[in-house]
């Protein structure tokens, strides 16, 4: 019988654990989301876990040119 609490099937297709990679690489939370929606679209919600992934890409490529904004104007 499938644990779908602890070792969710459409999470286990490797031979790692998607959280054991994320926690390994000490991934945030928008990076983590991005690796979590693309490993399991083919096994759980297909386009619409794509969609999500490119959401958290949008906004992690968002947050990372507000930095380099901010971090611009720190030294001008």
């Amino acid at each position: 019988m499938a644990d779908n609490v602890n070792h969710p099937k459409h999470y286990t297709q490797g031979k790692i654990e998607v959280i054991d990679f994320i926690l390994d690489q000490k991934m945030g939370y928008l990076e983590s989301n991005i690796l979590k929606y693309i490993c399991r679209y083919k096994y759980k919600n297909g386009l619409e876990d794509l969609k999500k992934a490119q959401w958290y890409i949008n906004k992690l490529i968002q947050e990372t040119e507000n930095e380099r904004q901010d971090n611009w104007n720190i030294w001008w």
